[in-house]
């Protein structure tokens, strides 16, 4: 391969992921200001937001941070995060109430 043929790949390939990321970011852009919620209540918006958003982490991940083809680390890099935030906020809800009780007693 010649040097002009691999920047080209390189370049193509940014294109790709680029349109793909504005596609994904339009389909989010219409479903939070075109659908009213009387078609798509809000817990499934919300449900979709999340899907799209963790598309849209691997893409930026896999394509700009090179770790396409590293797929057990591309998992950990997405993944843990998300359990660990979701473990802390369930730990907040659960101890939002011992504030309510130190009170009443």
């Amino acid at each position: 391969m010649s040097q002009e043929h691999t920047s080209e790949f390189k370049v193509k390939d940014i294109w790709r992921v680029f349109w793909v990321l504005a596609g994904i970011t339009a389909i989010e852009f219409v479903v939070a200001l075109a659908i009213p919620e009387t078609i798509m209540p809000k817990p499934f918006k919300v449900g979709l937001y999340l899907v799209l958003t963790i598309m849209k982490a691997f893409y930026i991940v896999a394509y700009f941070m090179h770790l396409k083809f590293e797929r057990l680390n591309l998992i950990y890099s997405i993944l843990l995060p998300i359990v660990f935030i979701a473990w802390v906020i369930a730990a907040l809800i659960y101890e939002s109430n011992y504030w309510l009780m130190l009170g009443l007693e």
